[in-house]
């Protein structure tokens, strides 16, 4: 865990900073927001960003999301800054931590924050086989290529070889290349020097250097432009990268984990992707089978859901019902287990009683899943569904159509990009464009883990 500390802490920063570090977290601490801007441009990248709550914080947040530096951020303030923690909160941050610092909820937001969301839970056989392979080339220094469905949890994977490797004590770097817009991925991955192009105001270090002696995770790697792929490949076999702007070759020490939800050499057969970086990415392939491939870990995930998410909204912590556990293992679960997690997350707060019976399991839109034994009215329900979309669409043009079917399906994955895109069969920039246009146009578009639905 590596901890970035913004601010004086109204004189408690010694207190916070030792208490960090007795956990295990390695802290560097600057005295305002430029300062730590600077910080995370240069490659000393932190995990979390503990910020005096007397700064901007609003400020922070919005430039961080300008340079596309995904970092989580607490605030913290003396116990009497109500007002100011609030703002906070609403700014963006995720925590809000009382002055004087107390130990046990400063372990309690860097355990949050570190080991919890990527927890790597499996009973099953087919899962264990993987992982069983995973552990075996984990020491080595060949790339791996992750593959699987959408929500199959390959990056929880690529953390788990990361953990096993000789690079442990090293930095872990996820670069999301479906996320970021084409124009500045070259910049994100090589960095970039003081204007190198309009906007290039101070020298940016990018991931490859910010990885350097550790690891480098390309998510979605399918979704890379094949002109800057070339790119990639020669920073991949030369260890040694170019920023943008720059006129010296800059060395790196990575290791490099990619993730696909495509099949890359059927896109290579095709020509969208380069035949030559796929065999470089693909030394050793960690295929992850679908959740409804491995019935056992259904049950697992949905016990560590419920645990996770009752705890984390303050609520008793209630086992699953018999009758809702038989249909957790009958459904096909098409968002593997991302999916599971929604259901479970909602699950957690519409349980009545003292379990979680099969009424809590419910879709993202509030109405309750239909068990598959039900085959007569799945049907009706399906032909009257058929009936009413057909007739929703007349006197409406095609745009409109795509639209209210892009929106529905955003909503459906409560904001989830690459999910909705692989249900819409679109590539996840067409889908990004589309979302641009309805943002421009006033249209509301769902943010990422979150629907415009309400249950009732």
């Amino acid at each position: 865990m590596r901890l970035l500390i913004v601010g004086t802490l109204h004189g408690q920063l010694s207190t916070a900073t030792k208490m960090a570090m007795n956990k295990g977290a390695k802290v560097t601490h600057t005295e305002t927001i430029d300062q730590a801007l600077d910080t995370l441009r240069m490659g000393r990248g932190a995990d979390l960003l503990l910020v005096d709550v007397s700064c901007d914080i609003g400020d922070l947040i919005t430039r961080l999301q300008e340079e596309h530096i995904c970092i989580p951020v607490v605030a913290c303030g003396v116990e009497t800054d109500a007002r100011a923690a609030v703002a906070a909160i609403r700014a963006g941050a995720k925590e809000y931590i009382p002055l004087p610092p107390d130990a046990e909820l400063i372990a309690a937001v860097l355990a949050a924050v570190a080991d919890e969301s990527h927890a790597l839970i499996f009973q099953d056989p087919k899962m264990g086989e993987v992982i069983k392979l995973a552990d075996q080339v984990a020491a080595s220094e060949a790339s791996i290529l992750i593959t699987g469905e959408s929500g199959t949890g390959k990056e929880i994977m690529a953390r788990h070889v990361h953990r096993k490797s000789l690079r442990r004590d090293k930095a872990f770097i996820s670069v999301n290349c479906a996320a970021i817009p084409e124009n500045l991925l070259e910049s994100e991955l090589f960095g970039h020097e003081k204007g190198a192009f309009t906007g290039a105001l101070a020298r940016r270090i990018g991931k490859f250097e910010e990885a350097d002696g550790g690891t480098l995770l390309l998510d979605e790697i399918s979704e890379m432009d094949i002109r800057l792929q070339a790119k990639l490949l020669r920073a991949i076999q030369e260890r040694e990268i170019d920023r943008v702007g720059g006129k010296t070759p800059v060395k790196v020490n990575i290791r490099i984990i990619a993730t696909s939800n495509r099949d890359l050499q059927g896109e290579a057969r095709e020509g969208r992707f380069r035949e030559d970086l796929f065999y470089r990415l693909n030394v050793v392939n960690l295929k992850l089978p679908a959740l409804r491939e491995r019935p056992a870990d259904i049950l697992a995930l949905a016990d560590h859901f419920a645990k996770r998410y009752a705890k984390a909204n303050g609520l008793e912590n209630k086992p699953i019902a018999d009758e809702a556990r038989a249909y957790l293992t009958r459904h096909s679960w098409n968002g593997n287990v991302r999916e599971l997690e929604n259901t479970m997350h909602r699950a957690v707060l519409l349980a009545t009683g003292g379990e979680i019976g099969i009424d809590a399991i419910r879709l993202p839109d509030g109405s309750s899943y239909q068990s598959p034994s039900a085959h007569d009215g799945v049907v009706r329900q399906a032909a009257d569904a058929a009936d009413m979309v057909s007739r929703g669409f007349v006197g409406k043009t095609v745009s409109e159509v795509e639209q209210d079917l892009i929106i529905s399906t955003l909503d459906h994955c409560l904001g989830n990009r690459t999910h909705a895109a692989n249900i819409l069969g679109i590539s996840i920039r067409t889908l990004r464009n589309k979302l641009k246009e309805y943002n421009e146009n006033g249209v509301a578009v769902p943010m990422p883990g979150e629907g415009r639905v309400q249950f009732g």
